[in-house]
């Protein structure tokens, strides 16, 4: 199979340490004038069931019920071989975006610019009429579906961004970000081994904590999800798949730790999460494209998915408070 590791496309700094290319189209939905217009059936979510970044938008849009009026486009985990990183609609009949006609996502960014020079990134969100990408901020999106697509939510949605706790949200994802969304990467992907083990260090020490605050809610704000819980979830879901082995954070597995193994699994089992997580696409991105030394494209059979469905006995917990 011909494919391409995307190691070697993003940067590290003088004592190698990774570092993550800065988002491009960031335009917010809104409105105000210069603003993405918030319209049903106008734009097209592309994206990948490896990527955490991606999926988190996936969760938010089932949990929301904005399916009706934002469609999506999958592309294939394996990335293409090309002499730059891309993304593929190899999965689609042909080869080719059903409702875009593309066969490749860079094409979807160079028509909104034919100078872009950075990655092609996943979650893209792309304006159907013109087959442009209008929007990659992955950080600031679910935000967005939470608060100016209000009007498009399904009856009973939940808040997962309430305005009583959105600065604490905010605080606490800028946490989780730089600590284990994006610090699993930057162990994965240094090229020193002391940028290798700061970030190994900072990873472990932020998940022991959320393991004790776990220890007596349900969730990372109470009993109810927020937008903090899909962003933490995400990399939990591949911690064991993918991160354990291909980026070398291997202290301890997910399923070592009691509370954050069984919240993990407490999420799985609503179907927004369940539903939009694939781990064999998860398996396959990370081992095949982001590790270099797999030279023979190898990807594992393991761990068991059957043990995300086991009882978490989180109920427990909200019953309590």
């Amino acid at each position: 199979m011909a494919y391409k590791t995307w190691f070697a496309d993003e940067t590290n700094n003088t004592k190698g340490a990774f570092v993550r290319q800065q988002n491009h189209f960031t335009t917010p939905f809104g409105m105000a004038a210069g603003e993405l217009p918030v319209e049903a059936g106008r734009y097209r979510l592309i994206w990948s069931a490896a990527c955490p970044w991606a999926t988190r938008q996936m969760i938010v849009r089932s949990l929301l019920g904005l399916e009706k009026v934002l469609s999506v486009g999958l592309v294939d985990p394996i990335r293409p071989a090309k002499e730059y990183s891309d993304w593929s609609f190899s999965l689609d009949p042909e080869g080719v975006d059903p409702v875009l006609k593309v066969h490749y996502l860079s094409e979807l960014y160079l028509a909104a610019n034919p100078e872009y020079k950075g990655r092609f990134t996943v979650p893209a969100i792309v304006d159907i009429p013109s087959g442009k990408v209008v929007n990659n901020d992955y950080f600031n999106l679910t935000y967005y579906w939470e608060t100016v697509w209000r009007g498009f939510h399904k009856p009973g949605a939940p808040d997962l961004f309430p305005e009583e706790l959105r600065q604490d949200i905010m605080a606490l994802n800028d946490t989780i970000f730089h600590e284990v969304n994006n610090g699993v990467y930057k162990a994965g992907f240094a090229r020193s081994q002391d940028a290798y083990e700061a970030a190994y260090a900072t990873v472990f020490k932020r998940l022991d904590w959320l393991d004790g605050r776990l220890s007596t809610g349900r969730y990372l704000f109470g009993n109810s999800i927020t937008d903090s819980d899909i962003r933490l979830w995400v990399s939990l879901a591949r911690f064991d798949a993918a991160y354990y082995n291909a980026f070398r954070v291997n202290r301890n597995r997910l399923a070592d730790f009691p509370n954050l193994w069984a919240y993990a699994r407490d999420l799985y089992q609503i179907p927004a999460f369940g539903e939009n997580t694939h781990f064999d696409h998860i398996k396959a991105h990370y081992h095949v494209c982001c590790d270099p030394g797999n030279v023979f494209g190898l990807t594992p059979k393991g761990p068991d998915a059957a043990a995300w469905k086991t009882p978490h006995g989180r109920e427990k917990l909200a019953a309590i408070r």
